[in-house]
């Protein structure tokens, strides 16, 4: 792939609507491949893989490997056969790098995660474990939070909770709660963005774990402020299966945040979001889309309405004067 088409692409990617951004990432490989860039802002959509430039990579991987015998180049061989899901040869490629030159962060993190994605929480939690031990601050310091997704892989819980992940909740109101100080909040929302958008890059919906990291990535965004990117993680959080009534409170909550609908509760849209917001029955998310976009259209038309009656009267008005003029 061309530097000018990575450009581009980069352009589209990091340039969707966001009042306040993280920063979109890209994996830049040894020989200057690239290996994935990230959308910008704080809806996680995972990694844009650019999958079809793979062969080619690892083609070009192995020959600077076999000419300079540097490890770097073989360890992002193993990153990419991850990613097109060859775990069995990444694994003999890992393991052989780890006997090679033991305690490579690089080898144990991806040794957690290809453990992981083949089923084996245990040995995933022990690279994992040495990963961190070998680099505290690797992936922006929120390993912690992905051996607490092996643990609850490990116990085969069955009910797991945001409290048991992040050790925290944000109440049971339509608007979320905290005591946490707005650099704890911004530290927290990093680290689950971080975790739930490489998740994302490998696992689809629906999954029960990624669920709760976006329902609780949501409830920190809406604490932010970012009503609007809160309400689409929100609805992330529904497709990779997270219900009930307190995501579709919140859900009301932050479209009502985002969007100023007393301006027009005297009409009937107005009267039934604040119906369904202080409503404690479960209501049905095509439902609660279909009553947003319809505020939304009638604010749109309401202003486009008035723009248009201004016009008419000022017309009138000067075509009275012209006739009094007359």
């Amino acid at each position: 792939m061309n530097r000018f088409k990575v450009f581009v692409i980069a352009l589209v990617l990091i340039s969707f609507k966001t009042f306040a951004c993280l920063n979109g990432e890209t994996k830049i490989l040894k020989n200057g491949a690239y290996a994935y860039i990230d959308y910008r802002g704080f809806v996680p959509r995972g990694h844009h893989f650019f999958k079809g430039d793979f062969p080619r990579i690892i083609k070009e991987l192995d020959s600077l490997y076999k000419k300079t015998d540097d490890l770097d180049y073989l360890s992002d061989k193993g990153y990419l056969l991850i990613v097109l899901g060859k775990y069995q040869e990444a694994l003999n490629l890992y393991l052989n790098i780890e006997k090679r030159e033991p305690n490579r962060y690089s080898t144990a993190s991806n040794l957690g995660t290809l453990y992981e994605l083949m089923g084996e929480n245990q040995k995933a939690y022990t690279w994992i474990k040495k990963s961190i031990e070998i680099n505290p601050e690797s992936h922006n310091g929120s390993e912690w939070l992905h051996l607490k997704i092996l643990e609850a892989k490990i116990k085969n819980l069955k009910d797991i909770s945001g409290q048991f992940l992040i050790n925290t909740n944000f109440g049971n109101k339509g608007e979320p709660q905290t005591k946490l100080s707005k650099t704890q909040i911004d530290e927290l929302l990093q680290s689950i963005y971080y975790q739930v958008n490489e998740r994302m890059s490998f696992i689809e919906p629906k999954d029960k774990v990624i669920s709760i990291l976006l329902f609780e990535l949501a409830n920190l965004t809406e604490l932010k402020g970012e009503n609007e990117n809160a309400l689409q993680i929100y609805r992330t959080a529904r497709v990779y299966g997270c219900d009930g009534d307190l995501i579709v409170a919140r859900m009301i909550n932050s479209a009502q945040s985002g969007i100023d609908y007393y301006r027009i509760k005297a009409g009937t849209y107005g009267s039934q979001l604040k119906d369904l917001r202080e409503s404690k029955h479960i209501v049905h998310p095509d439902y609660l889309y279909q009553i947003e976009t319809s505020v939304l259209i009638l604010s749109i038309v309401s202003i486009v309405l008035l723009i248009a009656l201004i016009t008419v009267f000022l017309k009138f008005k000067k075509l009275k004067k012209a006739i009094t003029a007359s």
